[in-house]
């Protein structure tokens, strides 16, 4: 189901809508035709400014109407073609960092319904490796914003003390060998870690820990104490597309798996992917609330691909902008 700025748009539009087809197909001819009527019955002798007075449309009618345009561009770019959104956590860091503002493709996995987000026309699937935006299956109202891991008919694993995920794709269609998944993992290309330039911050009263690169941590001066605790963040190159990218992994923090959502008949940290779902993953691993928590995300709660930053503001969660960072704006792969 949409959001509250997404049926209010819609019904805001149709509203408007209404108002300019009457005006502009019958409110305005019959102004029309009554201006030519009053012009004819006084021999073109009447004074042009009561004509145009006649003529003249009331002014709450001539409102709405006049928005209709504006709206309707509105709602067919954000309901069809792109939508913008505000990265708000770290838990895609560091292909997406906390001010980015993205823009999302609404026609990747197909044309939806505003309003129900039902397929009408379909387009594309998401694809592993995709960046995209859904629905929280339990919070509908919630958007998240991950990386597609596992497809329909996957076995996702994920070892935690590695803290690395493999792969046993679905067999193809064409495969009549094999049944369930393929016997060989996928490559997923992990290159050996290595020190990245963040520190995760994590401070007393505070709910999220807030990431800082080396020089910001070293311009503030944060040092370790009773209410402040620091980490240092190791960065990774994984490949799940055809685009490798990079996913941060914190030195020293161990997941407890016991808080992963379970599969029946799966050990923990094991799922076999339902037709019709998706496994999703952030970049950021030990920051992400992702399918390792609450399951699977069905098709029907994708709302597009990730595919550019058009703006980037130098933040932290709720907090003001300290900058721009235009280099970042750009592609998202």
């Amino acid at each position: 189901m949409a959001g509250t700025f997404a049926i209010t748009l819609t019904v805001a539009t149709f509203i408007t809508g209404i108002f300019w087809f009457l005006e502009k197909f019958k409110w305005k001819p019959a102004r029309q035709r009554k201006v030519e009527e009053i012009r004819t019955q006084s021999n073109g002798e009447i004074d042009g400014k009561i004509l145009a007075e006649v003529g003249k449309p009331k002014g709450w009618v001539e409102n709405f109407a006049s928005f209709f345009p504006v709206l309707f561009v509105v709602f067919f770019i954000r309901s069809f073609l792109y939508e913008p959104f505000q990265i708000p956590s770290g838990s895609m860091m560091q292909t997406l960092l906390v001010g980015d503002f993205i823009a999302v493709e609404k026609y990747a996995y197909g044309l939806r319904d505003p309003i129900t987000n039902t397929v009408i026309i379909p387009t594309g699937q998401p694809k592993r490796g995709d960046v995209a935006v859904f629905k929280h299956p339990s919070i509908p109202k919630m958007d998240l914003i991950k990386r597609v891991v596992g497809l329909p008919g996957d076995k996702i694993v994920y070892l935690v003390k590695e803290k690395r995920i493999v792969i046993y794709p679905a067999c193809p269609i064409t495969d009549t060998n094999c049944v369930g998944q393929q016997a060989q993992p996928l490559d997923l290309h992990y290159s050996e870690p290595k020190p990245s330039n963040w520190k995760e911050v994590h401070e007393q009263f505070k709910s999220a820990p807030r990431f800082y690169t080396l020089d910001q941590y070293t311009d503030k001066g944060i040092v370790d104490s009773e209410s402040i605790v620091t980490l240092n963040i190791n960065i990774q190159q994984e490949t799940l597309g055809n685009t490798p990218h990079n996913i941060l992994i914190t030195q020293g923090s161990q997941e407890d798996p016991n808080y992963y959502y379970r599969q029946n008949g799966q050990p923990i940290a094991t799922w076999v992917v339902p037709q019709g779902h998706y496994f999703m993953m952030g970049d950021n691993r030990d920051n992400s609330g992702d399918s390792r928590y609450f399951g699977f995300v069905p098709e029907g709660n994708f709302v597009g691909k990730a595919t550019a930053i058009w703006m980037s503001f130098e933040k932290q969660p709720d907090q003001w902008p300290t900058g721009i960072r235009f280099s970042r704006i750009g592609g998202i792969h």
